[in-house]
């Protein structure tokens, strides 16, 4: 098996991976659906967009794999960004260099891998667009071509994203560790204390503007029963796909947290509540229209929604009660629904 080689350049190669403001960052809807579109054309089992970090690899987003990192001592990824074409592991069963790798003899029995490299605008290589598969497969030239061009897009998405204005945001506001404490590592959201930071951020910001701080508390429906009837695993499924739903239902400047359990607080500025309305019912069609898709069953799931803006002279901490008596209200009143705090 090989052993850890860094490239020539990877003190600046770190340094730009750094200032790109990525690791141990919320997932992106953006690269969620590069990602799911990735996965269907080539049809394989796992497609990642991996940063390879000091130590690690960090997957900013991921479909077919639970871990949310591993040491960047087994990362087919790390090869890949020393190499200037499309790296390509045919069958790692034998293939010298990595067969004995435990991500090749362990779960998840990595056999195909291909891995294209996305460089920053200096031309450094932060991580790759890369796909894997437990069965051995080649890439026609029109695949690989494919490819590529998927990995153009992350790459050119990520390139935007430097300059965004949260970029921005958080390059002021949190640091690296800070940000580490703030990430539900089950949805890669931002947790309760990301809640608690952003929520006062927000309403500062809010209040500058001339805007309204809207809070949306939503809770998915009968929860209790995915987890009862078909596990704990099939229960962790549903919250990863109901955070990408919810985050794919919003606007780009939107905060989406888990609060805990199947909780989930959107923070968004608005112009008035009926702004706000339009955002929860777009959470609300995004959960209901369709399936979540399991290994072994589909499921139909809702969720129930209360909303509020925060008053003028009020607390953060007081306009969640209300949000969250206004979710009660939709429980109360059938579920699957939105309710307004009237209080």
């Amino acid at each position: 098996m090989l052993s850890l080689k860094l490239p020539e350049n990877e003190t600046q190669r770190q340094a730009a991976l750094d200032d790109q403001e990525l690791l141990d960052t919320p997932a992106d809807p953006y690269l969620d659906t590069i990602v799911r579109v990735v996965r269907d054309l080539f049809s394989v089992q796992t497609v990642l967009v991996s940063l390879i970090d000091r130590d690690r690899q960090w997957f900013k987003s991921r479909l077919g794999l639970d871990v949310a990192e591993t040491p960047r001592s087994i990362s087919f990824c790390d090869q890949a960004i020393q190499s200037a074409d499309t790296f390509v592991v045919n069958d790692a069963h034998v293939d010298q260099r990595f067969r004995d790798n435990e991500l090749v003899t362990e779960n998840p029995y990595v056999r195909f891998y291909a891995g294209q490299p996305l460089f920053s605008e200096e031309g450094q290589a932060l991580g790759t667009l890369c796909m894997i598969d437990p069965q051995p497969r080649k890439l026609s030239p029109r695949e690989k071509a494919l490819f590529k061009d998927m990995a153009t897009l992350a790459e050119g998405y990520l390139k935007l994203r430097r300059v965004s204005h949260q970029t921005e945001q958080l390059r002021d506001a949190l640091s690296r560790e800070q940000r580490k404490g703030m990430l539900d590592q089950l949805t890669q959201l931002w947790n309760r204390a990301g809640l608690e930071h952003f929520l006062a951020h927000e309403q500062r910001t809010a209040q500058e503007r001339g805007a309204h701080l809207g809070i949306l508390f939503c809770d998915l429906d009968r929860f209790k029963q995915v987890n009862d009837t078909h596990g704990h695993d099939a229960g962790d499924q549903v919250l990863w796909q109901t955070a990408r739903r919810i985050s794919s239902a919003v606007r780009p400047n939107d905060i989406v947290t888990r609060n805990g359990g199947e909780e989930f607080v959107v923070l968004a500025h608005v112009n008035d509540v009926r702004e706000l309305e339009h955002i929860a019912e777009r959470i609300r069609s995004k959960i209901g229209d369709s399936h979540f898709t399991l290994e072994q069953a589909e499921l139909p799931l809702t969720i129930s929604i209360g909303c509020t803006l925060i008053g003028e002279a009020e607390t953060g901490a007081n306009a969640m009660k209300r949000a969250d008596r206004a979710l009660y209200r939709a429980k109360h009143n059938g579920r699957d629904r939105v309710e307004t705090a009237t209080d």
